[in-house]
């Protein structure tokens, strides 16, 4: 790999992918940046290294000659990167990635990650390579990977599979080094949520449903890069409109499928055809209720609801842009990408994963 000095830096590597095909981790002076489905795994990584005094730990990744051309200051160094060392990186920028961007979907079957042991497992990674995050960065934070889940993770001990098990220990012991938790883990009442299959489905509400009666109706897809993580089922064609008319006024409704158990209370959402819109936000089932008015801002009234072509409509969810068929085609790119991982899990698979994989989805 060549790397280039840039303002007081270093930066170089392939070209990585757009949001949110790139798996991103923050050490110690650097950022290093992955396509998540990129075959050649550790071995390609983007890094910039932002403080090369912090980045103490690059000799590991690219040997102590490497390391020594970059200390010194070089305008252009060659290096040979070290995927043995890079492979634990990823496997965090992956966890990290899982965190943000699985695309949890009851409609598409892609299994639940739980959220308590995937973080649990993020947390015991993190304190293995303390040498990368002698600084404190925005990926270097146990406590609050551990703080939430005392609960959870609690339940999740006492589920009795082993493996689940032996990370919840290990858990415990790093919160008590830690002093992430002001009491034991034993004594914390048994109450998290665990999602039920039927449950989730019902969350997700049922396709193309229409209010009887509507003057028009449509579906649209969310654009995951401008809602909050973990909120909408990552299907395409999830938001459900219509156009209906009741005691005089006319109004727009919305419905979204959201995750098991999620909540999408305050997520904006608006709705446009031409000269008539309405605006809002969705209430905690996914669902608003929207007056329509005209481009002077008065409301549409029923006749004017019925003339209108609805033809053109479009529904942002979230303070998003339009969606393009280019986001709706990577969309499809991080759904295949996560069926390969649950149906062949490879080395860098977390055990939330697996645990997913091997539910009775």
């Amino acid at each position: 790999m060549k790397l280039e000095a840039r303002r007081g830096g270093w930066t170089g590597g392939p070209a990585v992918a757009d949001v949110p095909a790139v798996a991103v981790l923050e050490v110690s002076g650097a950022v290093l940046e992955w396509t998540v489905d990129d075959p050649d795994g550790a071995a390609a990584p983007r890094m910039t290294v932002t403080d090369v005094a912090a980045a103490d730990w690059l000799w590991r990744v690219v040997g102590p000659a490497s390391h020594a051309a970059l200390v010194s200051g070089a305008e252009l160094a060659e290096v040979d990167l070290l995927p043995e060392a890079l492979a634990p990186l990823r496997r965090l920028a992956i966890g990290y990635w899982l965190r943000r961007w699985w695309p949890e979907s009851s409609r598409d079957g892609i299994a639940r990650l739980d959220p308590a042991l995937l973080d649990g497992e993020l947390a015991l990674l993190v304190g293995s390579a303390q040498e990368f995050f002698t600084e404190d960065t925005l990926d270097s934070d146990v406590e609050g990977l551990l703080a939430p889940h005392r609960t959870a993770l609690s339940a999740l001990e006492r589920g009795g599979d082993p493996r689940v098990v032996e990370v919840v220990r290990a858990c415990v012991d790093l919160a008590d080094d830690s002093g992430v938790w002001a009491d034991d883990l034993a004594s914390a009442p048994i109450h998290a949520a665990v999602g039920r299959r039927e449950d989730y489905a019902l969350a997700a509400g049922r396709d193309g449903e229409r209010s009887r009666g509507a003057i028009a109706g449509g579906v649209a897809s969310v654009d995951w890069l401008a809602v909050p993580p973990r909120t909408f089922d990552a299907a395409e064609h999830t938001v459900d409109w219509s156009v209906e008319a009741a005691d005089a006024s006319v109004f727009a409704t919305v419905r979204v499928a959201l995750t098991d158990g999620a909540s999408a209370a305050g997520v904006p959402v608006r709705l446009q055809a031409g000269a008539a819109s309405a605006t809002g936000v969705l209430d905690g089932n996914g669902t608003a209720a929207l007056p329509l008015v005209n481009s002077d801002g008065d409301e549409l009234t029923e006749i004017q609801a019925w003339d209108h072509g609805w033809s053109t409509t479009t529904v942002l969810v979230g303070p998003g842009r339009p969606d393009t068929a280019e986001a709706a085609a990577l969309r499809d790119r991080i759904r295949d990408f996560a069926r390969t991982r649950l149906a062949q899990p490879g080395p860098d698979a977390y055990l939330a994963e697996i645990v997913a994989a091997e539910s009775d989805y």
